[in-house]
Protein backbone atom coordinates (compact mmCIF):
# COMPACT_ATOMS: atom_id res chain seq x y z
CA UNK A 1 0.00 0.00 0.00
CA UNK A 2 1.59 3.41 -0.72
CA UNK A 3 2.50 5.42 2.11
CA UNK A 4 0.10 8.67 1.78
CA UNK A 5 0.16 11.87 4.20
CA UNK A 6 -3.40 14.23 5.00
CA UNK A 7 -2.78 17.86 4.05
CA UNK A 8 -4.65 21.36 4.88
CA UNK A 9 -4.97 23.24 2.09
CA UNK A 10 -6.74 26.94 1.72
CA UNK A 11 -8.19 26.95 -1.88
CA UNK A 12 -9.81 30.06 -2.95
CA UNK A 13 -12.95 29.03 -4.73
CA UNK A 14 -14.88 32.41 -5.79
CA UNK A 15 -13.27 34.99 -3.40
CA UNK A 16 -14.09 33.13 -0.96
CA UNK A 17 -11.97 30.38 1.01
CA UNK A 18 -12.75 27.02 1.98
CA UNK A 19 -10.77 24.40 3.82
CA UNK A 20 -10.29 21.40 1.90
CA UNK A 21 -8.61 18.49 3.18
CA UNK A 22 -6.66 15.91 0.20
CA UNK A 23 -4.33 12.94 0.98
CA UNK A 24 -1.78 13.00 -1.44
CA UNK A 25 1.38 10.05 -1.67
CA UNK A 26 4.22 11.18 0.79
CA UNK A 27 6.42 11.64 -2.15
CA UNK A 28 4.39 14.49 -3.66
CA UNK A 29 3.99 16.18 0.16
CA UNK A 30 7.78 16.00 0.32
CA UNK A 31 8.06 17.43 -3.88
CA UNK A 32 5.67 19.99 -2.57
CA UNK A 33 8.09 21.07 0.64
CA UNK A 34 11.00 21.37 -1.60
CA UNK A 35 9.23 23.55 -4.00
CA UNK A 36 8.08 25.96 -0.71
CA UNK A 37 11.44 25.55 0.52
CA UNK A 38 13.38 26.91 -2.97
CA UNK A 39 10.86 30.07 -2.87
CA UNK A 40 9.22 28.69 -5.88
CA UNK A 41 5.12 28.86 -4.20
CA UNK A 42 4.62 31.03 -1.15
CA UNK A 43 2.56 27.88 0.06
CA UNK A 44 0.86 24.65 -0.55
CA UNK A 45 -2.41 26.70 -1.81
CA UNK A 46 -0.66 28.87 -4.21
CA UNK A 47 1.56 25.69 -5.23
CA UNK A 48 -2.11 23.71 -5.99
CA UNK A 49 -3.75 26.45 -7.67
CA UNK A 50 -0.85 26.65 -10.02
CA UNK A 51 -1.40 22.96 -10.63
CA UNK A 52 -4.62 22.65 -11.50
CA UNK A 53 -4.54 26.14 -13.61
CA UNK A 54 -1.74 23.96 -16.11
CA UNK A 55 -3.81 20.79 -16.10
CA UNK A 56 -6.87 22.60 -17.32
CA UNK A 57 -4.56 24.51 -19.97
CA UNK A 58 -2.56 20.95 -21.07
CA UNK A 59 -6.09 18.86 -20.64
CA UNK A 60 -8.76 21.08 -22.48
CA UNK A 61 -11.07 18.33 -22.04
CA UNK A 62 -10.86 18.29 -18.41
CA UNK A 63 -12.01 21.62 -18.09
CA UNK A 64 -15.11 21.04 -20.55
CA UNK A 65 -16.13 17.73 -18.91
CA UNK A 66 -15.88 19.93 -15.37
CA UNK A 67 -18.34 22.97 -16.80
CA UNK A 68 -20.59 20.06 -18.38
CA UNK A 69 -20.65 18.52 -14.84
CA UNK A 70 -21.21 21.68 -12.54
CA UNK A 71 -23.71 22.55 -15.08
CA UNK A 72 -25.91 19.59 -14.92
CA UNK A 73 -25.82 19.76 -11.37
CA UNK A 74 -26.73 23.28 -10.94
CA UNK A 75 -23.88 24.53 -9.53
CA UNK A 76 -23.35 26.57 -12.31
CA UNK A 77 -25.52 28.57 -15.52
CA UNK A 78 -25.29 27.57 -18.53
CA UNK A 79 -23.57 31.14 -19.46
CA UNK A 80 -20.63 30.68 -16.76
CA UNK A 81 -20.18 26.68 -17.67
CA UNK A 82 -19.72 27.82 -21.39
CA UNK A 83 -18.04 30.31 -20.26
CA UNK A 84 -15.75 28.03 -17.83
CA UNK A 85 -15.08 25.60 -21.31
CA UNK A 86 -13.34 28.28 -23.55
CA UNK A 87 -17.18 28.46 -25.37
CA UNK A 88 -19.99 30.39 -26.42
CA UNK A 89 -23.58 29.31 -25.20
CA UNK A 90 -24.34 28.36 -28.69
CA UNK A 91 -21.24 25.86 -28.73
CA UNK A 92 -21.53 24.98 -25.06
CA UNK A 93 -25.66 23.92 -26.04
CA UNK A 94 -24.64 21.57 -28.74
CA UNK A 95 -22.16 19.68 -26.88
CA UNK A 96 -24.06 19.21 -24.43
CA UNK A 97 -26.94 18.14 -27.08
CA UNK A 98 -24.19 15.99 -28.68
CA UNK A 99 -24.01 13.91 -24.96
CA UNK A 100 -27.68 13.40 -25.07
CA UNK A 101 -28.28 16.34 -22.14
CA UNK A 102 -31.45 17.84 -22.74
CA UNK A 103 -31.35 21.83 -21.52
CA UNK A 104 -34.28 23.60 -20.53
CA UNK A 105 -35.42 26.45 -22.77
CA UNK A 106 -38.39 28.62 -21.52
CA UNK A 107 -40.26 28.89 -18.32
CA UNK A 108 -41.67 25.51 -16.91
CA UNK A 109 -44.92 26.44 -16.52
CA UNK A 110 -47.79 29.30 -17.90
CA UNK A 111 -47.74 31.04 -14.55
CA UNK A 112 -43.65 31.46 -14.40
CA UNK A 113 -43.75 32.85 -18.49
CA UNK A 114 -46.51 34.85 -17.42
CA UNK A 115 -44.46 36.55 -14.32
CA UNK A 116 -41.47 36.75 -16.55
CA UNK A 117 -43.07 38.95 -19.60
CA UNK A 118 -44.95 41.00 -17.31
CA UNK A 119 -40.94 41.48 -15.67
CA UNK A 120 -40.03 42.14 -19.15
CA UNK A 121 -43.04 44.59 -20.27
CA UNK A 122 -42.47 47.00 -16.80
CA UNK A 123 -38.04 46.62 -18.12
CA UNK A 124 -39.31 48.00 -21.25
CA UNK A 125 -41.91 50.66 -20.16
Amino acid sequence: MEDTSTSFYSINHNFYLKMTTVTIPSAFENEIKALIRAGLYRNKGELIKDALINLFQTKPDLRLNLAIEMYKNKELSIGRAAEMAGLNIIQFREILSNRGFVTEVGSKSVEELDNNVKKLKKLFK
